[in-house]
């Protein structure tokens, strides 16, 4: 009992000691303390309040569906489903690599989809066949983690079974013309949660690789590779987003050969993509500037030619070095989407809009609404955010 108090004690005596540290260690700190907390505390139990007992969520809970896939043909749902299903396994395999990164992403969502798939219907409207569905997407990262153990699958095969299941994905979502099995839906109908993780993907998977171009280009020793660089990076990040779009809703169509048409989800693609990849080519490019001199020459003693050298050397530390302004970059895009809600496209802020505007039985929710679509965004953000934290201590950034 004796060593059970010290122990205790001690603890009180940390617990303290951190305070005083941190809160009570000049004139300064201490009145700020004493200044702050008292209006924290009242801001922040007002708040909570607030959310539990007044806020009307009606607004968002009678329109679930429109804030997760827009005008989406309900009929044709389970094509989201599938997709969905096969993401997650496609996660469990990267889970049973043994990367810590990849590892700590499947638990927590398989974790997240599961309690949400288990939570007590009393607190928690779901119906069944929802309720079993979101069960298979959560069985879907244990399944795709045995699967990569049982047949043993490199990382050159992984890479394929991703590439051809993001394609068949899209053809999925978006349906085949004149066919009765998938009939055709356009992306003009998807919205919500849908397009706006459509257009964060897609301008992430092509934004990267582009930004990398972009930054080569830019060092490179040819004044035509480089010029043309230079003008493109330093025209598109002197255009406002919302510019871009409204000239890829507008010019595009007129450069199109005449029977081509793209639609406006296909022009929003085309900006956020132009308009990440220049603002990537000048983070890449700190990080190639980064790399010491001596490890193109070491690669070069070792008989690389400038392919293997950059491909090999330079370009993994590059992107070692600017892993935080990446993932910042990401995180923009994801939240730039939101601005296709000017050309019309009905994203999960357009939706949001829509709904405290288009129906007047919500007028009066906008402030739950807007709190509600602030908390998405905030999720994913710092999901990204926490990811990327995970890769540089996994690959040791600023401690090697």
């Amino acid at each position: 009992m004796r060593l059970v108090l010290k122990n205790q004690h001690i603890k009180f005596n940390v617990v303290i000691n951190t305070i005083r540290l941190n809160l009570f260690n000049s004139p300064l700190n201490t009145i700020l303390t004493c200044v702050l907390f008292p209006l924290i505390t009242y801001v922040v139990f007002n708040g909570v309040s607030w959310i539990f007992t007044e806020a009307n969520w009606q607004g968002i809970t009678n329109n679930k569906r429109l804030f997760l896939i827009g005008q989406y043909p309900q009929e044709e749902s389970w094509r989201i489903q599938i997709v969905l299903i096969f993401l997650s396994y496609i996660l469990g395999i990267l889970a049973s690599l043994n990367k810590p990164v990849f590892y700590k992403i499947s638990i927590g969502i398989s974790s997240a989809i599961f309690i949400i798939g288990l939570f007590p219907e009393e607190f928690m409207q779901i119906e069944s066949t929802t309720r079993l569905w979101i069960l298979s997407i959560g069985a879907g990262i244990p399944l795709g983690y045995f699967t990569r153990n049982r047949f043993h699958l490199n990382s050159g095969k992984i890479i394929i079974l991703g590439s051809i299941g993001i394609i068949l994905s899209y053809i999925l979502l978006r349906g085949l013309k004149n066919s009765e099995v998938i009939p055709y839906v356009s992306t003009n109908e998807w919205g919500g949660l849908l397009l706006t993780f459509f257009l964060a993907l897609i301008g992430i998977l092509l934004s990267f690789p582009l930004g990398i171009f972009l930054a080569l280009g830019r060092r490179s020793n040819l004044p035509f590779f480089k010029g043309i660089s230079v003008l493109f990076i330093e025209t598109i990040r002197a255009v406002p987003l919302v510019t871009l779009l409204f000239m890829t809703l507008i010019i595009v169509p007129l450069l199109l050969p005449e029977g081509w048409r793209l639609d406006r989800v296909g022009r929003a693609v085309a900006a956020i993509t132009i308009f990440s990849g220049a603002y990537m080519a000048e983070n890449i490019r700190g990080g190639l500037a980064s790399v010491p001199n001596g490890q193109i020459e070491a690669a070069k003693s070792l008989g690389l030619n400038t392919f293997m050298s950059l491909y090999l050397i330079v370009l993994p530390q590059a992107l070692r070095n600017v892993i935080p302004a990446i993932v910042g970059q990401f995180i923009s895009l994801f939240k730039d989407t939101s601005l296709v809600v000017t050309i019309g496209l009905l994203d999960i802020v357009g939706i949001g809009k829509s709904v405290v505007l288009g129906n007047i039985d919500y007028i009066n929710t906008q402030a739950e609404v807007y709190l509600f679509l602030a908390f998405v965004f905030w999720i994913f953000t710092f999901s990204m955010s926490y990811i990327s934290k995970l890769i540089e201590n996994t690959l040791g950034v600023g401690k090697r």
